[in-house]
């Protein structure tokens, strides 16, 4: 009895000592909110890279926070309107019906998960107004997305600069000024 006691004691002082921040995994295993919530974020990142895989539009966004920002390579003005992103994203879907990412790999920390792999696709159909090449572009890329507390997406970046994809493509490029 006097082991149980002291048993349950000990239980209780873990308990208490974590302040409530204690919760149960998927998998059973008590786990640090924190750690819970970065986990979460995590897989919410790999599912919108995964719908676009599967030119699923409506899942890639499904995610995203009222105030979601697109920011691209920051090459071009930030992106804001939802309807406005899936319909850029269906047309280059459309334009790529091939592609596809190799490696993909998610690392998070705190309320940011970064999304590495090798993408790569053939340009098969007129996007914005650029004829299609028929070439295939292959490069490396990091997605990097932010999360709000609530574990929605609130901002987006992509490390490739879109001229390294517009190159590999043979598409001509406008002068510099």
């Amino acid at each position: 009895m006097k082991k149980l006691l002291i048993g349950l004691a000990v239980v209780s002082v873990i308990f208490a000592a974590c302040n409530g921040k204690m919760s149960v995994s998927t998998n059973g295993v008590a786990a640090d909110s924190t750690a819970a919530m970065i986990a979460k974020n995590k897989q919410t990142a790999i599912n919108s890279e995964m719908a676009i895989l599967k030119k699923d539009i409506d899942g890639i966004y499904k995610d995203c926070s009222a105030d979601f920002v697109d920011y691209g390579s920051e090459e071009y003005k930030p992106m804001t309107k939802i309807d406005s992103l899936k319909i850029n994203m269906k047309q280059f879907l459309d334009a790529f019906p091939d592609m596809k990412v190799e490696n993909m790999k998610a690392f998070a920390d705190s309320n940011t998960v970064v999304i590495t792999g090798t993408w790569s696709g053939t340009f098969t159909k007129e996007f914005m107004k650029i004829p299609p090449t028929k070439k295939t572009y292959k490069l490396p890329d990091a997605d990097i997305f932010t999360f709000n507390k609530e574990g929605k997406i609130t901002s987006h970046r992509s490390i490739q600069s879109e001229i390294a994809y517009l190159t590999q493509l043979g598409v001509p490029l406008p002068p510099k000024k």
